[in-house]
């Protein structure tokens, strides 16, 4: 049973820092897509960032590109979300999501596990 789960939201200030942790449990997870999407109150779920577990190849959606970083400990078997210069419009609840494939994708039913989410509230 694969369970990821998320920790590290919080209250910051604009222009402030983050980092979110997803831990990742279950599976050998070397063939998997690990990605983060967010969902602010009343808006749809959007992509945030995805990276291959093998091999690191990551992709950033454009209104996070240079601000945040997606990253993975193999030893740990945990995918990070490193988020600085925080703007409000970065307010959501922020989920790790797993897919069982090596096929990049930004569509998140296309990802096979959720967990609950973390809360990230940016004040101005």
């Amino acid at each position: 049973q694969v369970q990821l789960v998320e920790s590290g939201g919080g209250l910051v200030q604009a222009g402030g820092s983050l980092r979110l942790s997803c831990a990742a449990s279950g599976r050998t997870f070397s063939r998997y897509i690990m990605a983060w999407f967010r969902q602010a109150p009343g808006k749809e779920r959007e992509f945030v960032a995805h990276i291959r577990w093998s091999g690191g190849t990551t992709y950033y959606a454009d209104s996070v590109k240079g601000r945040f970083t997606i990253s993975r400990d193999y030893a740990k078997n945990t995918v990070y979300l490193q988020m600085n210069s925080l703007k409000p419009e970065d307010t959501a609840l922020y989920y790790c999501a797993a897919r069982s494939s090596s096929v990049l994708t930004t569509q998140s039913d296309a990802y096979d596990y959720w967990g609950q989410g973390t809360q990230v509230t940016v004040s101005s």
